[in-house]
């Protein structure tokens, strides 16, 4: 075979490879409903997160970081369709010039009048006139499946920040598992948390899911800059954890539902973003939360008069049995996407915990 026609043909494979792995990550990111780590969306939200990065670094104040960053989410999900879309361009320029197109110039000409239907290059020949109509139909596909996606994402987002809302009506902002458990001291209703552990049972279950198959929406920051759905989800474990451990009330094991479904869903979405956890940690596993902000908590909630049980050193065991099951990818996740300071942990020693025993892909800075 004719070494030019041998090159032109391995072009054409290769372009063809391209398209295809570029509809491939469109199909694994928002099509599949159990949504997949794609690399080149991946390779996307890594680019955006430099960006952001080197604008905003950690030395940075977290209100002015928390501005720069809201823009994360959105931007990396429009990175990702650009990609995409730039891979079929490319993946088509690349088959155009390998059945015949003269030059690279005139097959990019071709390519992109195809892709953005422009219209302005008419294709000579069958075969290049239906590689011109299948070019249209994936970028007019691409260009669809964003804007069905975007309605999605804000629904999802929506349903989550309705809950993270109502918890700083319970516990302040930025939330605190203290606050939550002395306002419901002072409101006398112990038996309101039976229900409020329910709500959060389902909401953890919502969040696994939406946050595993929407990729982007872990990104998603909440309206309030100290308002954030991983402290949400820490918070309301940490109450849980601590009537579980250190109140002297009546046991409610839909409090023990509850922390579990809120460890397994941080868990599932530590899996999408391979942050990597023990999955069967021992009860006396030290955490990011010591026992002297243990106390400390304990002295407060004393303060305001709730009832504590009077073995303390039991309690911060049964505590830290709870905590050991999401205490790593909590603060894997707050990093991940830059949450506020939460009531254990401010934000430099949860960077410094972050960068020495935790990592993920998506995370570069």
């Amino acid at each position: 075979m004719d070494p030019e026609r041998l090159v032109r043909l391995a072009a054409g494979l290769l372009g063809a490879a391209i398209a295809a792995r570029a509809i491939l990550a469109a199909i694994r990111t928002v099509i599949l409903p159990r949504s997949e780590n794609d690399a080149v969306t991946r390779i996307a939200f890594q680019l955006v997160r430099r960006v952001l990065n080197a604008i905003a670094p950690p030395s940075r104040p977290f209100a002015f970081r928390d501005r720069v960053f809201a823009y994360f989410g959105p931007v990396g999900l429009l990175a990702a369709a650009v990609t995409w879309l730039l891979l079929v361009f490319v993946g088509f320029m690349l088959i155009y010039w390998g059945v015949g197109t003269p030059t690279l110039t005139a097959a990019a000409r071709e390519s992109g009048s195809a892709l953005l239907t422009l219209g302005f290059y008419a294709p000579s020949g069958a075969f290049q006139t239906a590689l011109t109509f299948a070019e249209a139909t994936l970028g007019l596909a691409l260009a669809a499946l964003l804007i069905a996606y975007l309605p999605t994402i804000h629904a999802a987002f929506s349903r989550r920040e309705v809950a993270v809302n109502l918890l700083e009506v319970r516990a302040d902002s930025p939330p605190s598992a203290v606050a939550m458990l002395e306002r419901y001291q002072r409101l006398g209703r112990w038996d309101a948390l039976h229900l409020e552990w329910e709500r959060w049972e389902i909401w953890f279950a919502e969040l696994e899911e939406s946050h595993t198959s929407i990729a982007a929406l872990a990104f998603y920051r909440s309206p309030k800059p100290m308002n954030s759905w991983i402290t949400a989800a820490g918070t309301v474990m940490d109450a849980a954890a601590l009537s579980r451990s250190l109140l002297d009330i009546p046991k409610d094991i839909q409090a023990d539902l509850s922390i579990r479904a809120g460890f397994v869903a941080l868990r599932s979405i530590a899996d999408f973003y391979g942050i990597e956890y023990d999955p069967r940690p021992k009860q006396d596993d030290p955490t990011s939360v010591t026992r002297e902000k243990f106390d400390a908590a304990a002295a407060e909630l004393e303060r305001a008069g709730l009832p504590l049980r009077a073995d303390r050193d039991q309690a911060f065991r049964d505590f830290n049995g709870w905590r050991v099951n999401y205490d790593r990818t909590l603060l894997a996740i707050s990093r991940l996407i830059v949450a506020p300071p939460a009531f254990w942990n401010g934000p430099e020693e949860r960077e410094t915990l972050g960068r020495t025993q935790l990592g993920t892909p998506y995370d570069l800075g």
